[in-house]
């Protein structure tokens, strides 16, 4: 029996080795990269770079639920979108400042999150799937009826969000270590969350809800908690995608933005942080990268990426020993 928890917790420690290692190489080639874009086509790999980022903060949002509460939200590029419309709306009328808009942001997608959250979670299955997906089609057909915001055609930014009455973030790289800074900031939040006896209670409603219940522990606040956190870091995302291109548009949170979100995250590995960010990464250069050598590029990708699901059970960390779980 101590031979067994001894070899348990050996293993268990293997692991996290292995993935801190690699999370630390994966920061690590962030941080360097705009040195090794000044070699190069800077401002063409900055504005990649920095929009896989985005995606990736969303991701790993995502993969708070998905990953560690088994909640498949088919709706999810919703708070993609309230981060990027409080960006624009707030810009449109003159408030541009990063510290005003980013709490407005969050505190928007919170509220949405709360409230749709409470709604949804009272489901399981295909059901919880079909009505994440209904509140993020009624968000979307909102922001196309706003006229005063350009409506279908979307609303272009005057600019970037200015921070502390500065321009600063109009300098593409600087831009570019910000948003990486709020992905690691996010990245080393979620990873003590999970780590705490709160997200070992939420991995434990994703191997059964009903046994959780029954040793005192109510599953609905905890998954409600988690949607509400992952959808506030899912604005942020909006939030940066918004300035990185200064255009918002309904298409931030259609029912396929969700879909590609999922992926990214099955992609890179679920239930490890760091993997959607590999994911995102891979998905997006892939689909970058296809598109500049054919128009058919989809024939290419589709099948790429259900080979991957296929035969890399565990997503890209498989590749680094890592196992589905």
């Amino acid at each position: 029996m101590h031979g067994n928890a001894a070899s348990a917790g050996m293993a268990a420690a293997r692991r996290v080795g292995r993935a801190d290692i690699l999370a630390l190489a994966v920061f690590g080639a962030l941080l360097l990269l705009p040195l090794a874009a000044a070699y190069g086509a800077q401002a063409y790999t900055l504005s990649l770079m920095t929009r896989v980022l985005a995606f990736a903060l969303a991701a790993m949002s995502l993969d708070l639920i998905l990953g560690y509460g088994a909640l498949v939200s088919f709706g999810h590029a919703a708070f993609m979108g309230i981060g990027a419309y409080a960006a624009g709306i707030l810009a449109s009328h003159g408030i541009e400042e990063t510290t005003i808009q980013i709490p407005v942001a969050m505190l928007a997608a919170g509220l949405f999150a709360l409230v749709t959250g409470a709604i949804s979670l009272r489901t399981k299955g295909v059901y919880f799937i079909m009505i994440t997906l209904a509140f993020g089609q009624m968000l979307f057909f909102l922001a196309t009826s706003l006229a005063a915001y350009g409506g279908d055609d979307g609303l272009t930014l005057p600019a970037r969000s200015t921070l502390f009455g500065t321009s600063v973030l109009q300098n593409d790289v600087v831009f570019y270590y910000a948003v990486l800074a709020c992905v690691l900031v996010v990245f080393l939040l979620f990873r003590s969350l999970v780590s705490s006896r709160f997200g070992r209670v939420l991995r434990a409603t994703r191997e059964n809800a009903v046994r959780v219940d029954a040793i005192g522990f109510h599953p609905f606040r905890y998954q409600l908690t988690a949607y509400v956190i992952s959808g506030m870091a899912t604005s942020l995302s909006g939030f940066l995608l918004a300035n990185q291109t200064e255009f918002v548009s309904p298409a931030y949170m259609t029912w396929q933005r969700s879909g590609e979100l999922i992926f990214m995250v099955v992609l890179g590995g679920m239930s490890s942080l760091i993997g959607p960010i590999l994911g995102a990464g891979v998905f997006l250069l892939m689909e970058e990268h296809l598109a500049a050598l054919t128009e058919h590029w989809k024939m290419i990708f589709g099948p790429f990426l259900i080979l991957a699901v296929i035969f890399a059970r565990g997503g890209i960390l498989s590749l680094f020993g890592r196992r589905a779980p």
